[in-house]
């Protein structure tokens, strides 16, 4: 059973969903706005949010990215939309799952248990896991907290699970399928989604591709995440030349 907010400004299909999920034992909530959902996900936790895109206050797009800076809660998008690129984009940026309407309630109760379980895992692992330190580097996956330094990091959702999972391989040169599979949750996807989110992640550690620090891509292999030279070896003539 899981607590479950629905954001669905259709009459019809918000009783449909609603009628489901608490028939299928779950503690649902719905409301019809995007600013109604926020607060609701301030002041309530919820194991998964189904959210629809064609609010009547803000687009479902900017409600996701709105969301996201306040919880980490899984969400299910279910909208009529189809477009590739759309759905790509939202995935992107933290959806954890998409669903197009029409859909049977077989296929959402398929796609929850599969986000549920996922996100519980992660939740198990995360709490299970010690402090990372990489260098200078601190990755705190229980508190989602990272520091450089002694210095905050702050970092969207996804940067620090991009983070989190290189830090607990420090040294090891991660296949990018690997990071699609492990940190989007993808079987497939475009490359440049990693080359971007490696890209911001970079800025924040204050470093670039062309003189990096922590951060490393071997092309055509993958990424690894490794101390600095000077802080991994002592005494060390050279840097690592960049790559």
């Amino acid at each position: 059973m899981a607590s479950v907010l629905v954001v669905e400004d259709d009459q019809f299909v918000r009783s449909a969903l609603i009628r489901h999920l608490t028939d299928a034992s779950h503690t649902v909530r719905s409301v019809g706005t995007a600013l109604e959902a926020l607060r609701e996900v301030a002041h309530v936790r919820f194991d998964l949010v189904i959210l629809d895109l064609g609010l009547p206050d803000l687009d479902g797009a900017e409600a996701l990215k709105m969301l996201r800076g306040i919880t980490d809660v899984p969400v299910i998008i279910a909208t009529a939309r189809d477009d590739e690129t759309e759905i790509v984009r939202l995935l992107n940026a933290g959806a954890d799952d998409y669903l197009t309407k029409p859909f049977s309630v077989e296929h959402l109760s398929a796609r929850m248990t599969a986000v549920l379980r996922r996100s519980r895992s992660a939740g198990g692992e995360a709490a299970s896991d010690s402090v990372l330190r990489v260098g200078g580097l601190t990755v705190d996956p229980l508190r989602r907290q990272a520091e450089l330094d002694g210095v905050r990091l702050d970092l969207t959702r996804r940067e620090f699970d991009l983070l989190a999972f290189l830090a607990g391989r420090p040294g090891v040169v991660v296949p990018r399928r690997e990071l699609l599979a492990e940190v989007w949750q993808q079987s497939y996807g475009d490359d440049q989604t990693i080359d971007v989110h490696l890209s911001w992640l970079r800025r924040k550690l204050g470093e670039t591709a062309a003189r990096p620090r922590y951060l490393h891509t071997l092309r055509g292999v993958g990424v690894k995440l490794e101390p600095p030279v000077a802080e991994s070896a002592p005494g060390s003539s050279g840097a690592e030349p960049a790559r």
